[in-house]
């Protein structure tokens, strides 16, 4: 019986996310998708309402229906410490959903993992150095080439690491990365695809030689983070 309804649930799956994606064509969805998930905690209507400028109303049609697709996960809290009776009603929040969609929601890139990791074994093979050394001169060299280019500032790393799909978030002298490329090789195999990560990053930061990256593995984040350096 399982194997007779693995296709359905497959195809509902996919069709789930097909309407997820479907959700995100419509550009003030798409700016209220965007200001929540870059948000450390849930955030009201109101709050996204003054982030994306529209009004409240506007705002709560478009987070149901985020949150309808899946694309948001809902919350409901009472924000003013009361309890009880004439405490009010809890106010509805919303915070990005923890699942993978398929169409890579967060943005992941294990096309560019294996060619890194099939171009490390090709060329040991042929040279007799070991693959994890070529690994790491590949992952490196990388690196340089997304930072080529940009200025040395924050607000430039943070726009390449934005559009490497790193989900970039200031926090306190460091920059996180929310998300990770390679989020489920990362699980699967962490020495070696959590060193290859830090060896691109690596690579990419030093156009900002005010900044060093290093593994700082946390939950719900990329095990990488970058820091000041020493002497910064």
């Amino acid at each position: 019986m399982g194997a007779m309804n693995a296709e359905p649930e497959r195809t509902d799956q996919r069709l789930i996310d097909v309407a997820a994606v479907s959700a995100l064509d419509e550009p003030t969805r798409r700016r209220l998708y965007d200001f929540v998930r870059s948000r450390i905690d849930p955030v009201t209507r109101d709050e996204a309402a003054d982030a994306v400028g529209i009004p409240r109303q506007t705002a709560a049609f478009h987070l149901d229906k985020l949150a309808d697709v899946g694309l948001l996960e809902v919350d409901f809290e009472r924000r003013t410490g009361r309890t009880g009776p004439g405490a009010g009603r809890p106010a509805k929040l919303y915070r990005r959903a923890v699942r993978d969609i398929q169409i890579r929601l967060p943005e992941r890139s294990y096309e560019l993992a294996g060619s890194l990791l099939a171009h490390a074994v090709d060329e040991s093979a042929e040279t007799g150095e070991p693959p994890r050394a070529i690994l790491t001169r590949l992952a490196t060299a990388l690196g340089r080439d997304l930072g080529r280019g940009a200025g040395a500032s924050d607000a430039d790393l943070l726009r390449i690491l934005e559009a490497s799909g790193y989900e970039p978030r200031v926090e306190d002298d460091d920059i996180a990365l929310v998300n990770c490329p390679f989020h489920a090789l990362a699980r699967a195999h962490t020495d070696l695809v959590c060193g290859m990560n830090l060896d691109l990053i690596d690579g990419l930061v030093e156009s900002a030689p005010h900044r060093r990256a290093r593994l700082d593995k946390r939950e719900g984040y990329c095990c990488v983070r970058i820091g000041p350096t020493d002497d910064h």
